[in-house]
Formats: structure tokens, sequence, C-alpha cells
């Protein structure tokens, strides 16, 4: 089957009357907008880069083996199905037209105009590299499914070829895993590969000893979990180089290559780590959307891509388009999934009081709920809006049943119970499954460039010659 490029109004009934709400993003921000216009009179197109909605804390468990992608990304079609009012359509945004008021999404060559009359624009943001976007290459990030399976394979396949070296400098390379990053990904991120190769690990190979692995934690700032304070920050810090993580703070970042990174750290010295496994956990860039708007509307838009949006999280002169999450700047709110959510279910509100004729609501408020971060197995990090402060095993019961109740669906929260006690009481990973595939698949396709859609869609959109092979690949 091929696809051929069209254009052609999308929706689920474009003559019933009703308003029509379009809704970009399937994260936090979009998933509760849409659910909390369940019952509404309008007609919702939800409009997702992917087909599932990503708990997107939960994804440093999916790269360390303790659960699976599904438990974490349910299809958002599957969400959504008993809500008759909502349409989810797979696509990649590529224009916003404020004044004609439509959205252009594009997937494998088909492009789709969305008329909209309401606009809900939660598209998230991806990672930053602040400028060095070459280090993509050899140190992924942490903001897709895609991220979590190849850090998996790249984690777990480390301790394999590690166990076929016999040079002891190729050895220490492997066994060594650089985490960029000290903020609550980060930490999380390092402190499970500690655990992995001191606990999970330690009895599984013969010639390599997993409790050697060093894992490093690299930040150009001067402290761990800066948003948390300095006690807990402190705390979190000291909870980690127990477990096995080198701290080194004060670093900067100056170079990633295929077997190591280069620091300067605060003196001015630099230094090479060398490393197989690195993984950038710091810093985000919103979604290009924020340029698109900005440019239509006049709004400003800051270096890391968020526009400027007015109290009521709408865009200037243009009440009927809402920005949300991560997308927007506003009182420097942080980018957690509580903003998203309390956004989404704001802007929903503003549109079903607008239908229904009432006043505007007051402007939007966040309500802090807290931070949290774990640190190991039974030790984390709580943080309640500054009010109250926990750490240790009780601040891990929080952190686990929190994270219970935000995961979507029944039976995603079973089976993240049940492997949680798997990882957590014994010493298993339910999920150590590692392929080429996840590895090197995103490079493979980065190599290809845009031709490879051809052969993704089950054949190039003209026939070539029966010798030329499509795909790209030197061998079977």
């Amino acid at each position: 089957m091929t696809t051929a490029a069209t254009r052609a109004p999308a929706g689920r009934d474009t003559d019933s009357g009703r308003p029509r709400v379009v809704i970009i993003g399937s994260g936090f921000g979009g998933l509760f907008a849409a659910r909390a216009l369940a019952k509404a009179p309008v007609d919702i197109t939800l409009i997702g880069k992917t087909a599932h909605h990503l708990f997107q804390p939960l994804l440093y468990q999916v790269a360390t083996g303790i659960l699976s992608e599904g438990e974490i990304a349910p299809a958002t079609r599957e969400v959504l199905r008993h809500q008759k009012n909502a349409t989810t359509v797979l696509g990649e945004v590529v224009d916003i037209d404020l004044a004609g008021r439509t959205v252009t999404s594009t997937v494998l060559g088909r492009t789709t105009v969305h008329p909209y009359d309401e606009l809900i624009v939660a598209a998230g943001a991806g990672q930053s590299y602040f400028g060095n976007d070459q280090f993509a290459e050899f140190a992924p990030g942490m903001k897709s499914i895609d991220d979590a399976l190849e850090l998996r394979g790249r984690i777990f396949g480390a301790f394999e070829l590690a166990e076929l070296a016999t040079d002891q400098a190729e050895i220490d390379r492997l066994l060594t895993f650089v985490v960029v990053g000290a903020g609550p990904t980060g930490v999380e991120m390092a402190g499970q590969i500690a655990e992995l190769s001191r606990r999970t690990l330690r009895r599984d190979f013969r010639r390599i000893d997993p409790t050697t692995a060093r894992v490093i934690l690299l930040d150009a700032a001067p402290a761990v979990l800066p948003s948390f304070g300095e006690k807990l920050g402190e705390r979190a810090r000291r909870q980690l180089a127990e477990g096995g993580v080198e701290v080194q703070l004060g670093a900067m970042v100056t170079s990633v290559d295929a077997n190591g990174i280069d620091v300067k750290d605060g003196d001015g010295q630099a230094r090479r780590i060398e490393a197989a496994t690195k993984i950038w956990a710091a810093g985000v860039q919103a979604s290009d959307l924020g340029r698109i708007l900005g440019e239509q509307s006049g709004a400003a838009v800051d270096r890391a891509g968020r526009i400027s949006v007015q109290p009521d999280l709408t865009l200037p002169g243009h009440p009927v388009v809402h920005v949300v999450g991560d997308m927007m700047a506003l009182d420097k709110l942080p980018g957690v999934a509580q903003v998203a959510i309390q956004g989404g279910r704001y802007a929903a509100k503003a549109i079903t009081r607008r239908l229904a004729g009432k006043a505007p609501q007051a402007p939007f408020r966040y309500k802090d709920k807290g931070s949290m971060a774990t640190i190991s197995r039974f030790h984390a990090v709580v943080d309640l809006g500054g009010r109250l402060k926990f750490e240790g095993f009780i601040a891990w019961v929080m952190w686990l049943a929190l994270h219970l109740l935000y995961i979507v669906g029944f039976r995603s929260r079973l089976t993240a119970a049940l492997h949680w006690t798997v990882s957590f009481l014994g010493r298993g990973r339910s999920q150590r499954v590692a392929t080429q595939q996840q590895v090197y698949g995103r490079l493979a396709l980065e190599h290809l460039g845009p031709g490879w859609e051809a052969s993704k869609t089950g054949g190039p959109k003209e026939a070539p010659p029966a010798d030329e092979d499509v795909t790209g690949r030197e061998s079977a």
C-alpha cells in the first residue's frame, strides 16, 4: 500500500453544526482537556504526533527494564473510546493558520486540514541540547518511547559487550554510564542504572563484575535537584553517592562522541570520560509551533520556544486559541505534568463557559501540588510546594501512590504495581529484552533521510528499477 499527498478536511461530522474543538497533542494537557470536554456540546479532534498518551515521568523505568512501554503509554484511541464527541487523528502538526482558523497535519505524505472554532495547543516540548544538536547522535534524550527503548538496548547491551571484551580499557569504557542533567529525570535514571548494576545484574555474568560499573551524574549547576531546595538536594546527592553514583557538579559538557564525553570543570580544567553509554537529561525545548503562533499573533517567544500567553492562557487577539503545558510562558511555571493537566482543564472550562454564555472565569492560577523524585529502592524526596518536605521511605511510598494514581487505565495500574513488586522486593526486572533495532533504529532512519518513507509505506510512490534497493540497507 502506498500513500499519496492529499488535502482534505477532517472532523467527526463537519455538518453537525456543533462547535469544532481541535486539540494539538496527546500528552497530559491535550488528553485532560479532551476528557474535560466529554459532556460539552462540541466535536473534538485530538491530533497526536504518536498514537499513544505517554506518561513521561516513568520513561526511565522503561529504559531500565522495570516497566514495559505499554504500561506507561496506552493508545489514545483506547483511552477516549467511550467519549462519543472525540475523534483521534494521527499526524504531526506542521502549520496553524490563525486567520483562517485551520490546523494542518501530515503523516507519511498525507496532509490533512482541520478547521476549528476553538483551538487548544498542547504540543509539549522535546529535548534541548542547548545548540549542540550533534550530541543527540551519541547521547539520546528521555522524551519518547523510542528514546527509552534505545536506551534500554544501550544499557543492557553495554553489559553484554563487556562480557565479550578482553581489553580492560574497553571493559571499563563499556561499563561507564554518564547521565547529563541532575534534575529529577537525571537523578532517577542514574539511581536506577546504579541499582541495576549492583543488585539486578550482579550474579548474571561470569567474566565481568557488574557491580564495578561506573555511573556518573553530570551537571553544570552547583546542586542536585536545585528546584527542591538545598536541604533535599543535598540529601539526594548523599543517597546517590551511597548507591554508587558519582555526582560531578559544576561540569559543563563540551563534546560528545561514540567513545566518550568531554567536560570542562568550574576551574576551567578540561577532561575526558571514556563511556559507551551517554544519556541526556538536561534541558527542554518547546515545540516549533510556538514560533509559528508567535509570528502570527505577535506574542513573544522565549529562548526555550515557549510563547507568552494572556492570564487566561489565550493568545493576544485570539481568544479562541488556548496554549497550555510546556509551550506556554506564564509566571515562570515549571515544566511538570500538573501544569499541563491544570492548564488543559482550565482551557476546557473556558470553552464550555463561553458556549453557555457565561462570564469568563478568573485568570489561571497554578496550584502547586509539589515535586517528587526517586533516588533508589525505598528512597525518594518529596517537596509539597515548599510547605512540607519528606525524604526516605515515606517519600518513596508517596511517590508510588501518586504515580499509580496518574497512570491511565486500571489494567496499566495493576501491571505496573506487579512489576514494581518484582523489581523492588526482589532482584528481577521483567523487561530486559534489548534488540539491535532498538539501539540503531533511530540512527538508521536519520541516515536514510526523508526518503525512508517510500519503503515504510509499502513501496515507493514510483516503482524503482527491479535491482534498486530503496531501503538503503547495505545487506539483508
